[in-house]
């Protein structure tokens, strides 16, 4: 599949904002407009027969958000908690609706903007990750950065069903 240029925004639109984050050694980005907010990584309860990406469940306020790990969807190797892990919460799109969902990112970085004249559609990744993932290549001054359709990559897979069950854990739901 292609990636599609109305995903990438328009030459002379206003610069959309990207938070950027490091998953082992790159750096990725996802637009701040499904960012909800930036929580402590902490205990993270597994969910029976969930695939390994699916790290489990957390509590947030009452309500039990599944987690991803961005590490194991990137690279198989699971993402280790140092002192600047985090989750981010990211609100999307699925098959029941809108909801919450958590990603594992070994360190949150800057909300940057970054113009459409500095992004190029997606290399082929050689398998590494998807490239319908990919909405394209942010060019900064001194790195690239990966620009992540979030909604698209838990769309694939089993996230819509996810997100549509309710999740009951001590009376939480998702």
């Amino acid at each position: 599949m292609s990636i599609s240029a109305s995903r990438l925004p328009a030459p002379g639109t206003a610069a959309p904002q990207y938070l950027t984050f490091s998953v082992g050694q790159e750096m990725f980005a996802v637009g701040t407009l499904c960012v909800r907010e930036i929580v402590e990584y902490g205990p993270i309860t597994p969910l029976p027969m969930a695939p390994p990406k699916v790290r489990g469940i957390i509590n947030l306020r009452g309500a039990a958000i599944p987690v991803l790990d961005l590490g194991l969807c990137f690279g198989g190797v699971q993402t280790l908690a140092n002192p600047r892990t985090c989750i981010v919460m990211l609100e999307v799109q699925g098959s029941g609706g809108t909801g919450l969902v958590g990603i594992i990112v070994d360190a949150v970085s800057e909300v940057l903007e970054i113009p459409a004249e500095q992004i190029e559609p997606a290399p082929s990744l050689q398998g590494r990750l998807s490239p319908e993932f990919v909405v394209g290549i942010g060019k900064l001054s001194d790195r690239f950065v990966l620009l992540l359709d979030i909604e698209y990559m838990l769309g694939s897979d089993d996230w819509p069903a996810l997100l549509a069950s309710t999740i009951n854990t001590d009376g939480l739901q998702a």
